[in-house]
């Protein structure tokens, strides 16, 4: 990607009639520079560059959407396939332990949570990351939003990252992505106790020819999963922490409480009982066809 980043830079400056010189100088970069980018060498530029590279070539976004894909090949293998399958999945199922999934981060949480990383360069290359991050939200406001199913572990909700503010503006977030995104969502709380899925996230992704993969990661390491019989074996795993947690309307009534600062916990079930609710829940037909056509999620009635 980076090769044809550096071409379709050298064609179009080309036509241009602009020398490395020339352009170096539009985009407050040495000639060098241009020379790397071109024949794709020496270090990826930087989405600033590529915004930058775009105006100054007319390209109509051209750079700027190629940029992303560059930024993917300094991941590993694996992640980078992962990226991929994920950018084309048409159901997303998601265990997240920690922090909000990315997809359903604000700017100003998704900051403070790469923010975190010891390796960062600098100040630049923490836009880059929250820039490429955001870039994959847009498909969810589209036409080829994938069907998106969420569990949430409480300390998602609990953990204070980026101060108050930005975690109640987070928090409002989750909430929204239920109405707009036609998204589920629900809450593994602290007293279901230890679990399969609770080492880090999993991810099941359903793509466009009904394969699924499979998709684990810690804290500093990730794992891409596509046999089969492993991909059921996960797929089962989130099936089970799904019925295990709370149904949907009773997690939205948390993650409410949570964004209020209330810390109390909802008015929930017996374990049995939960699960029970969970899996009618689970199984009610016409869900996302509802929601998408803008019914609005109703409020739990008040407790008495």
């Amino acid at each position: 990607m980076a090769a044809l980043f550096g071409s379709r830079v050298r064609r179009l400056r080309t036509a241009a009639g602009l020398t490395q010189a020339e352009l170096g100088r539009m985009t407050h970069v040495v000639s060098t520079r241009i020379t790397q980018i071109e024949r794709s060498s020496g270090a990826k530029p930087s989405l600033e560059l590529a915004r930058a590279l775009d105006a100054a070539l007319v390209a109509d976004h051209l750079l700027i959407d190629l940029w992303p894909y560059v930024y993917r090949e300094a991941f590993p293998d694996w992640a980078r396939a992962f990226m991929g399958h994920s950018a084309r999945a048409v159901a997303i199922r998601q265990y997240a332990a920690h922090v909000v999934p990315g997809l359903l981060q604000t700017e100003a949480y998704a900051r403070a949570v790469l923010g975190l990383d010891r390796t960062l360069s600098g100040a630049a290359q923490l836009e880059e990351r929250v820039a490429a991050r955001m870039a994959r939200q847009e498909r969810l406001a589209g036409p080829g939003c994938p069907d998106l199913w969420f569990v949430l572990d409480e300390a998602v909700l609990r953990r204070p990252i980026g101060g108050p503010e930005v975690m109640r503006d987070q928090l409002g977030r989750l909430l929204e992505a239920v109405v707009d995104y036609g998204a589920t969502l629900q809450v593994v709380t602290f007293d279901q106790g230890g679990h399969e899925a609770m080492g880090g996230s999993l991810t099941v992704l359903t793509l466009p020819d009904d394969a699924e993969v499979a998709y684990t990661e810690g804290a500093d390491h990730g794992q891409l999963i596509e046999e089969p019989a492993e991909v059921t074996r996960y797929s089962l795993i989130y099936d089970r922490l799904r019925a295990a947690s709370l149904p949907p309307l009773m997690s939205l009534d948390m993650i409410r409480s949570a964004m209020e600062g209330n810390h109390r916990e909802p008015s929930v079930p017996p374990r049995p009982g939960r699960s029970r609710l969970a899996q009618e829940q689970l199984q009610q037909p016409g869900r996302r066809r509802l929601r998408r056509n803008g019914g609005r999620i109703p409020r739990p009635r008040p407790r008495p």
